[in-house]
């Protein structure tokens, strides 16, 4: 059998010429026609218009998004759109980060098509059993390039090209996807690869994100593109780049199973750099305690008579978003006393322990999965798909636990700022590029 072909390449100026050694190595546009119509599904999995976002390693680079349809268009590929499902909190935002991300210049110089997913329709296909709702758009695309970010996942441990196609969904499959046991997510949105075009794999390792897939995970430059027509090898390559084996990735364990493909890299041929010369471990996850009661910090900080427990898979991204600022608002109640006996939880499985004057159920999940548990005594429910975070605020602040937003908002500027006039991270390749 003929091996899978993945390139590496160091990403360098100009970013265009550096883009096109991946593509030629591994002969990542052949097989392409200028009448193709050609959907570009980058990484925007979403953003804040309201307090700073440190890009990095969060959602793909401008500069490679412009490099590469600099080049499809200097090819003679003139139909070619960009598309995206961002979150919905509270509404899509796909048209404000393409504007955010300097994408209007391409639409100008190029007449690319920018199309957010969320303001179209969505077909269901069947994935092996069950149905999920995928874009039209991109079911009716003659080519796809999938252009994920080389990152961590603290569910999915890596997130790479089959995890950026769940962005190819629509909000309930999405939902669906983070199903009621722990394998359900790494058993699901990996078969969406399956029913889409799918052409060519880049994966946007200008930076890598240590315990992402959040801004609230650390960037790291990287300076590599990893590029395949294959997307389970390109997947393969960008995990072990960052330490993790196919078989330790439950998602790319069971696609290459669901497949019969190989685990082992030596059965993939790589093109370019030499992946150990490049191969450094980057961590997933976050450290909890091991009595599941909150981050380790809290620990460090004394905190006591509060256990939040850690999220599992079926915590979808909505809430996951809101999950780590409600983290950072209870530790801004804490005065020093121990709490008086929370528990919190999240996600469509955890219950409630006994032992606690108050439970806080996170979400509307959450709320259901604990309707007339005889262990509450009290239920602080912050309900929503996702919660608010000014609900949350109120539940707690009506208990005598006063959350300060503002602490959250230093927070916020304390991520953005530690990258500010650091070397090598240029906000600039986030922005609008000549071409």
């Amino acid at each position: 059998m003929e091996k899978a072909v993945v390139s590496v390449v160091r990403f360098r100026a100009p970013y265009e010429m550096a883009l096109k050694e991946a593509l030629d190595l591994c002969d990542g546009l052949k097989g392409f026609r200028e009448s193709d119509q050609i959907l570009i599904k980058p990484n925007l999995v979403g953003w804040d218009f309201e307090l700073p976002v440190p890009p990095f390693g969060l959602v793909v680079t401008s500069a490679v998004v412009y490099a590469l349809v600099k080049i499809l268009a200097e090819g003679g590929y003139n139909k070619i759109k960009i598309g995206e499902a961002p979150l919905m909190i509270p509404r899509t935002m796909g048209r404000h980060m393409f504007k955010i991300l300097g994408y209007e210049k391409l639409q100008k110089k190029y007449g690319v098509e920018l199309v957010d997913f969320n303001e179209d329709r969505f077909e269901p296909v069947d994935v092996g059993g069950f149905k999920l709702a995928v874009a039209k758009k991109a079911l009716e695309a003659d080519k796809i390039i999938n252009l994920p970010v080389l990152k961590t996942h603290n569910q999915t441990k890596v997130s790479l090209g089959f995890k950026n196609l769940k962005g190819c969904l629509d909000r309930k499959s999405k939902m669906f996807c983070h199903g009621k046991t722990e394998a359900d997510l790494a058993q699901t949105f990996p078969r969406v690869a399956d029913k889409l075009p799918l052409a060519l794999t880049i994966i946007d390792g200008v930076f890598v994100l240590e315990r992402g897939p959040s801004y609230t995970g650390k960037a790291y430059r990287k300076d590599l593109l990893i590029a395949s027509k294959d997307p389970y090898a390109c997947d393969a390559v960008g995990a072990e780049i960052m330490g993790y084996h196919v078989k330790d990735v439950p998602h790319l364990k069971f696609y290459a199973d669901l497949h019969g493909r190989s685990y082992d890299l030596a059965d993939i041929e790589v093109l370019g750099e030499d992946v150990e010369k490049h191969r450094q471990f980057v961590a997933y996850d976050f450290e909890w305690t091991p009595e599941n009661t909150g981050p380790e910090g809290f620990k460090k900080r004394g905190i006591t008579g509060l256990a939040i427990r850690k999220y599992d898979n079926t915590l979808c991204t909505g809430c996951s978003v809101s999950f780590t600022p409600m983290i950072i608002l209870l530790m801004s109640a804490f005065t020093g006393e121990p709490f008086p006996g929370v528990e919190v939880l999240s996600g469509k499985i955890q219950t409630a322990s006994p032992g606690f004057e108050k439970t806080v159920l996170f979400g509307k999940c959450a709320c259901q999965a604990n309707k007339g548990n005889p262990n509450i005594k009290k239920a602080i429910e912050v309900k929503g798909c996702p919660p608010k975070l000014d609900d949350f605020i109120k539940a707690l602040r009506d208990e005598d636990i006063e959350c300060k937003m503002e602490e959250y908002v230093k927070y916020r500027h304390y991520l953005y700022d530690r990258y500010k006039g650091k070397e090598g991270f240029d906000f600039g390749l986030y922005q609008e590029q000549d071409v």
